[in-house]
């Protein structure tokens, strides 16, 4: 695996606040990651678009939002659509490292979360996406029975220093503007956890392990 020093660093999500809930503080660990955020959906939200743009500046970090569907019905999104908006997201297509959501998502279920993980793997996997390394957020909630935790059986458990741990709740709270008692301030998980891969087929040979899709 290769060292944390990373140049490049591409996380590609669904939501703007998923790059802080589950690695807003390897990010703010890290501030000499040139990194980059792409978030597919909530582009055109009055709201959440410049919180987004907020949290970024505070992460030291670049991004650009698209507007697909987030409905409340969430209707399936073509995977290949879904690689394309990602595509057209990014200012390039190199990075020395690629960190996006888990083939199972991060909690029971979000299918944005869910479609995200296999349009980068797919980008990946054809090389219109280039990396050494491809990092899946690891987290569950235990089919609901909990909040999200990171998973202590990862490649990488990184429990977070108070400081950090501090900093990134306040993305949460303060900028992303979610109340004390809000389901996404609750969650916020004081460790992170990532499944990292090297190779396309250990890749493959985990997702097809985990995949719900479709």
């Amino acid at each position: 695996m290769q060292s944390f020093r990373q140049k490049k660093v591409a996380v590609i999500v669904a939501h703007p606040d998923d790059e802080t809930l589950w690695a807003g503080g390897t990010l703010l660990s890290h501030p000499e990651w040139s990194c980059f955020v792409a978030c597919i959906c909530r582009g055109s939200d009055a709201d959440r678009a410049p919180r987004f743009a907020a949290v970024l500046q505070a992460l030291g970090a670049t991004g650009k939002m698209a507007d697909m569907d987030d409905g409340p019905e969430q209707t399936p999104l073509p995977i290949p659509a879904v690689a394309e908006q990602v595509l057209q997201l990014l200012p390039f297509t190199q990075f020395d490292l690629i960190i996006t959501h888990n083939i199972c998502g991060e909690y029971t279920r979000h299918r944005r979360h869910e479609e995200v993980s296999e349009a980068v793997f797919q980008l990946w996997r054809e090389q219109r996406l280039a990396s050494p390394e491809l990092w899946f957020f690891a987290y569950h909630d235990g089919n609901r029975s909990h909040f999200p935790q990171p998973d202590p059986t990862a490649d990488l458990y990184l429990p977070l220093p108070a400081g950090i741990y501090q900093r990134k709740k306040a993305l949460i709270t303060d900028i992303y503007g979610f109340s004390h008692d809000s389901w996404e301030a609750k969650i916020i998980p004081s460790a992170e956890a990532f499944r990292t891969f090297s190779t396309v087929a250990e890749a493959a040979q985990w997702l097809n392990r985990n995949r719900i899709l479709p």
